[in-house]
Protein backbone atom coordinates (compact mmCIF):
# COMPACT_ATOMS: atom_id res chain seq x y z
CA UNK A 1 0.00 0.00 0.00
CA UNK A 2 1.36 3.39 -0.65
CA UNK A 3 1.37 5.96 1.85
CA UNK A 4 2.07 9.19 2.96
CA UNK A 5 4.23 9.25 5.60
CA UNK A 6 4.17 13.35 6.04
CA UNK A 7 0.86 12.22 7.58
CA UNK A 8 2.45 11.24 10.51
CA UNK A 9 3.14 14.89 11.62
CA UNK A 10 0.38 16.89 13.06
CA UNK A 11 -1.67 19.73 11.55
CA UNK A 12 -1.21 23.27 12.75
CA UNK A 13 -4.07 24.22 13.83
CA UNK A 14 -5.23 20.44 13.27
CA UNK A 15 -4.88 20.44 10.12
CA UNK A 16 -1.67 19.68 8.32
CA UNK A 17 1.95 21.38 9.01
CA UNK A 18 5.21 21.03 6.72
CA UNK A 19 8.07 19.06 8.90
CA UNK A 20 10.59 20.69 7.13
CA UNK A 21 12.59 21.98 3.65
CA UNK A 22 10.71 18.64 1.85
CA UNK A 23 11.86 15.79 4.17
CA UNK A 24 9.69 13.42 6.56
CA UNK A 25 12.01 13.55 9.66
CA UNK A 26 11.35 10.54 10.29
CA UNK A 27 11.23 8.54 7.17
CA UNK A 28 13.74 10.55 5.15
CA UNK A 29 11.22 10.70 2.30
CA UNK A 30 10.25 13.51 0.09
CA UNK A 31 6.85 14.73 1.31
CA UNK A 32 4.40 15.28 -1.68
CA UNK A 33 1.91 18.06 -1.82
CA UNK A 34 1.60 21.93 -1.21
CA UNK A 35 1.16 24.05 1.23
CA UNK A 36 -2.61 25.09 2.39
CA UNK A 37 -4.16 26.95 4.61
CA UNK A 38 -5.44 25.47 8.15
CA UNK A 39 -8.71 26.38 9.76
CA UNK A 40 -6.63 29.10 12.21
CA UNK A 41 -4.88 30.34 8.90
CA UNK A 42 -1.54 29.15 9.84
CA UNK A 43 0.49 27.43 7.31
CA UNK A 44 -0.54 23.87 6.57
CA UNK A 45 1.14 20.86 4.40
CA UNK A 46 -1.63 19.02 2.08
CA UNK A 47 -0.40 15.60 2.38
CA UNK A 48 -1.19 13.20 -0.48
CA UNK A 49 -3.96 10.56 -0.10
CA UNK A 50 -2.89 6.79 -0.36
CA UNK A 51 -2.67 5.91 -4.15
CA UNK A 52 -6.38 4.09 -4.87
CA UNK A 53 -6.04 0.78 -6.25
CA UNK A 54 -9.07 0.13 -8.81
CA UNK A 55 -11.50 -2.37 -7.90
CA UNK A 56 -10.12 -3.73 -4.14
CA UNK A 57 -12.03 -5.65 -1.70
CA UNK A 58 -11.94 -5.84 1.50
CA UNK A 59 -13.91 -9.09 1.48
CA UNK A 60 -10.49 -10.69 3.01
CA UNK A 61 -10.08 -8.31 5.51
CA UNK A 62 -9.75 -8.84 9.57
CA UNK A 63 -12.89 -7.11 11.39
CA UNK A 64 -11.62 -4.33 13.57
CA UNK A 65 -13.45 -3.18 16.45
CA UNK A 66 -12.31 0.65 18.12
CA UNK A 67 -12.85 1.04 21.57
CA UNK A 68 -13.72 4.94 21.73
CA UNK A 69 -15.69 7.49 23.47
CA UNK A 70 -12.60 7.82 25.32
CA UNK A 71 -13.18 10.99 23.94
CA UNK A 72 -15.81 11.02 21.24
CA UNK A 73 -13.80 13.81 19.19
CA UNK A 74 -10.71 11.69 19.17
CA UNK A 75 -12.53 8.89 18.31
CA UNK A 76 -14.15 10.41 15.18
CA UNK A 77 -10.69 12.24 14.18
CA UNK A 78 -9.19 8.55 14.42
CA UNK A 79 -11.65 6.90 12.18
CA UNK A 80 -11.05 9.70 9.75
CA UNK A 81 -7.39 8.74 9.31
CA UNK A 82 -8.50 5.03 9.41
CA UNK A 83 -9.81 6.10 6.11
CA UNK A 84 -7.59 8.13 4.92
CA UNK A 85 -5.15 5.24 5.18
CA UNK A 86 -6.41 2.96 3.17
CA UNK A 87 -5.55 2.45 0.01
CA UNK A 88 -9.50 1.70 -1.09
CA UNK A 89 -10.89 2.90 -4.54
CA UNK A 90 -14.62 2.02 -3.67
CA UNK A 91 -16.85 1.65 0.20
CA UNK A 92 -15.78 -2.53 -0.28
CA UNK A 93 -12.08 -1.67 -0.55
CA UNK A 94 -12.55 -0.06 3.09
CA UNK A 95 -11.18 -1.38 6.64
CA UNK A 96 -14.25 -3.17 8.40
CA UNK A 97 -15.33 -1.59 11.30
CA UNK A 98 -17.38 -1.81 14.52
CA UNK A 99 -16.85 1.38 16.40
CA UNK A 100 -17.93 1.13 20.27
CA UNK A 101 -18.25 4.39 21.41
CA UNK A 102 -18.77 4.82 25.65
CA UNK A 103 -18.09 8.31 26.90
CA UNK A 104 -19.05 6.91 30.30
CA UNK A 105 -15.94 5.45 30.93
CA UNK A 106 -14.62 7.15 34.11
CA UNK A 107 -11.81 9.15 33.73
CA UNK A 108 -8.71 6.95 33.10
CA UNK A 109 -6.12 9.55 34.61
CA UNK A 110 -7.93 10.18 37.21
CA UNK A 111 -8.23 6.18 38.33
CA UNK A 112 -4.60 5.82 37.29
CA UNK A 113 -3.92 8.46 40.17
CA UNK A 114 -5.77 7.26 42.63
CA UNK A 115 -9.01 10.00 42.64
CA UNK A 116 -11.13 8.21 40.62
CA UNK A 117 -13.27 4.53 39.86
CA UNK A 118 -11.62 1.80 37.92
CA UNK A 119 -12.57 2.35 34.03
CA UNK A 120 -11.49 -1.84 33.70
CA UNK A 121 -15.37 -2.72 34.09
CA UNK A 122 -16.86 -0.58 31.39
CA UNK A 123 -13.73 -1.36 29.12
CA UNK A 124 -14.09 -5.48 29.65
CA UNK A 125 -17.80 -4.54 28.42
CA UNK A 126 -16.69 -2.53 25.41
CA UNK A 127 -13.91 -5.69 24.70
CA UNK A 128 -16.70 -7.77 25.12
CA UNK A 129 -19.28 -6.69 22.90
CA UNK A 130 -16.83 -5.87 20.19
CA UNK A 131 -15.58 -9.83 20.24
CA UNK A 132 -19.02 -11.00 20.21
CA UNK A 133 -19.69 -8.59 17.21
CA UNK A 134 -16.68 -11.19 15.01
CA UNK A 135 -13.94 -8.51 15.98
CA UNK A 136 -10.63 -10.01 15.47
CA UNK A 137 -8.34 -7.05 15.89
CA UNK A 138 -8.68 -3.95 18.81
CA UNK A 139 -7.58 -0.69 18.48
CA UNK A 140 -7.89 1.94 21.20
CA UNK A 141 -7.91 5.78 20.40
CA UNK A 142 -7.18 6.64 24.04
CA UNK A 143 -3.28 6.57 24.81
CA UNK A 144 -4.22 6.62 28.43
CA UNK A 145 -6.64 3.74 28.29
CA UNK A 146 -3.68 1.57 27.58
CA UNK A 147 -2.83 1.27 31.02
CA UNK A 148 -6.05 -0.98 31.41
CA UNK A 149 -6.33 -2.79 27.85
CA UNK A 150 -3.91 -5.12 27.36
CA UNK A 151 -4.89 -8.05 29.62
CA UNK A 152 -8.52 -7.01 28.98
CA UNK A 153 -7.82 -7.55 25.48
CA UNK A 154 -5.53 -11.07 25.75
CA UNK A 155 -8.69 -11.96 28.06
CA UNK A 156 -11.38 -11.59 25.04
CA UNK A 157 -8.65 -13.27 22.48
CA UNK A 158 -8.21 -9.67 20.59
CA UNK A 159 -5.31 -8.86 18.66
CA UNK A 160 -4.58 -5.50 20.43
CA UNK A 161 -2.44 -2.89 18.05
CA UNK A 162 -1.08 -0.68 20.78
CA UNK A 163 -0.88 3.00 20.15
CA UNK A 164 2.26 2.97 22.27
CA UNK A 165 4.08 0.51 20.69
CA UNK A 166 3.29 2.29 17.09
CA UNK A 167 4.58 5.54 18.35
CA UNK A 168 7.44 3.40 20.21
CA UNK A 169 8.45 2.03 17.10
CA UNK A 170 7.69 4.58 14.87
CA UNK A 171 10.47 7.01 17.15
CA UNK A 172 13.12 4.12 17.39
CA UNK A 173 12.78 3.48 13.51
CA UNK A 174 13.80 7.34 12.96
CA UNK A 175 16.80 7.19 14.92
CA UNK A 176 14.97 9.75 17.68
CA UNK A 177 16.87 9.80 21.07
CA UNK A 178 14.83 11.82 23.03
CA UNK A 179 11.16 12.61 22.34
CA UNK A 180 8.99 15.10 24.49
CA UNK A 181 5.77 13.44 25.78
CA UNK A 182 2.19 15.32 26.07
CA UNK A 183 0.20 13.46 27.83
CA UNK A 184 -2.39 13.17 30.78
CA UNK A 185 -0.64 12.74 34.52
CA UNK A 186 -2.50 9.73 34.14
CA UNK A 187 -0.53 8.04 31.23
CA UNK A 188 2.81 10.10 33.03
CA UNK A 189 2.14 7.93 36.62
CA UNK A 190 1.70 5.13 34.62
CA UNK A 191 5.04 5.07 32.68
CA UNK A 192 3.28 3.60 29.70
CA UNK A 193 5.45 6.11 26.94
CA UNK A 194 8.81 6.07 28.99
CA UNK A 195 9.07 2.38 29.41
CA UNK A 196 8.04 1.56 25.67
CA UNK A 197 10.57 4.52 24.63
CA UNK A 198 13.41 3.24 26.81
CA UNK A 199 12.97 0.05 25.72
CA UNK A 200 14.09 1.08 22.58
CA UNK A 201 16.68 3.78 23.60
CA UNK A 202 14.64 6.71 23.54
CA UNK A 203 15.34 9.20 26.58
CA UNK A 204 12.12 10.73 27.79
CA UNK A 205 11.41 14.47 28.26
CA UNK A 206 8.55 15.41 30.44
CA UNK A 207 6.80 18.34 31.17
CA UNK A 208 7.25 20.13 34.66
CA UNK A 209 4.49 20.74 37.06
CA UNK A 210 3.06 23.81 35.57
CA UNK A 211 3.68 23.03 31.70
CA UNK A 212 1.67 19.80 32.93
CA UNK A 213 -1.27 21.68 34.08
CA UNK A 214 -1.16 23.44 30.41
CA UNK A 215 -1.35 19.92 28.75
CA UNK A 216 -4.39 19.01 31.09
CA UNK A 217 -6.08 22.04 30.59
CA UNK A 218 -6.02 21.87 26.83
CA UNK A 219 -7.35 18.02 27.04
CA UNK A 220 -10.00 19.33 28.99
CA UNK A 221 -11.03 22.02 26.39
CA UNK A 222 -10.76 19.77 23.92
CA UNK A 223 -13.11 17.06 25.53
CA UNK A 224 -15.47 20.07 26.82
CA UNK A 225 -15.24 21.39 23.03
CA UNK A 226 -14.08 24.74 24.08
CA UNK A 227 -10.27 25.03 23.04
CA UNK A 228 -9.43 28.45 22.65
CA UNK A 229 -6.05 30.48 20.90
CA UNK A 230 -4.58 30.77 25.16
CA UNK A 231 -4.87 26.84 24.81
CA UNK A 232 -3.07 26.34 21.68
CA UNK A 233 -0.27 29.23 22.14
CA UNK A 234 -0.07 27.26 26.11
CA UNK A 235 0.87 23.98 24.42
CA UNK A 236 3.22 24.95 22.35
CA UNK A 237 4.95 26.83 24.59
CA UNK A 238 5.22 23.83 26.78
CA UNK A 239 6.48 22.02 23.31
CA UNK A 240 9.42 24.44 22.59
CA UNK A 241 10.24 24.37 26.77
CA UNK A 242 10.90 20.27 25.32
CA UNK A 243 12.66 21.21 22.78
CA UNK A 244 14.40 23.44 24.60
CA UNK A 245 15.60 20.50 26.94
CA UNK A 246 16.25 18.15 24.03
CA UNK A 247 13.44 16.43 22.78
CA UNK A 248 13.59 16.02 19.00
CA UNK A 249 10.48 15.39 18.56
CA UNK A 250 6.89 16.30 20.18
CA UNK A 251 4.47 13.19 20.38
CA UNK A 252 0.96 13.82 21.14
CA UNK A 253 0.62 11.33 23.66
CA UNK A 254 -3.01 11.86 24.32
CA UNK A 255 -5.06 11.63 21.27
CA UNK A 256 -7.51 15.38 22.23
CA UNK A 257 -4.21 17.15 21.92
CA UNK A 258 -3.58 16.61 18.19
CA UNK A 259 -6.81 18.68 17.82
CA UNK A 260 -5.70 21.49 19.67
CA UNK A 261 -1.84 21.60 19.22
CA UNK A 262 -0.11 24.29 16.48
CA UNK A 263 2.62 22.12 14.85
CA UNK A 264 3.77 25.69 13.02
CA UNK A 265 4.71 27.14 16.50
CA UNK A 266 6.81 23.88 17.93
CA UNK A 267 10.46 24.20 16.80
CA UNK A 268 11.02 20.53 16.22
CA UNK A 269 8.67 17.75 14.63
CA UNK A 270 5.51 16.61 16.13
CA UNK A 271 4.60 13.24 16.14
CA UNK A 272 0.40 12.07 15.75
CA UNK A 273 0.01 8.64 17.30
CA UNK A 274 -3.14 8.34 16.29
CA UNK A 275 -2.14 8.57 12.35
CA UNK A 276 0.77 5.81 13.48
CA UNK A 277 -2.08 3.41 14.65
CA UNK A 278 -4.56 4.36 11.88
CA UNK A 279 -1.82 3.19 9.49
CA UNK A 280 -0.75 -0.11 11.28
CA UNK A 281 -4.28 -1.49 12.04
CA UNK A 282 -4.88 -1.28 8.21
CA UNK A 283 -1.53 -3.68 8.00
CA UNK A 284 -2.24 -5.18 10.12
CA UNK A 285 -6.23 -6.14 9.18
CA UNK A 286 -5.17 -6.70 5.89
CA UNK A 287 -2.70 -9.20 7.17
CA UNK A 288 0.65 -7.12 6.31
CA UNK A 289 1.61 -5.46 9.41
CA UNK A 290 2.66 -6.76 12.46
CA UNK A 291 1.41 -5.85 16.11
Amino acid sequence: MARSRDRDLIPAGGRGVDPGPGLDPLAGAPVSGGTAAAADGAPALRAARPRRRRGSPASGARLVGVLGGMGPAATVDFYGKLVEETAAACDQGHVPVVIWGDPRVPDRSLSLLGGGEDPTPYLRRGIEALKRAGCEVLAVPCNTAHAFVPHLAEEAGLELVSIIEVTADALAAGGVRAAGVLATSGTLHAGLYARALRRRGVAVVEPDRPGQQHVMAAIGAVKGGGVQPAHRRALAEVSRSLADRGAERIVTACTELVLALDGSRVPVPVLDPARLLARRVVEVAFGRGRR
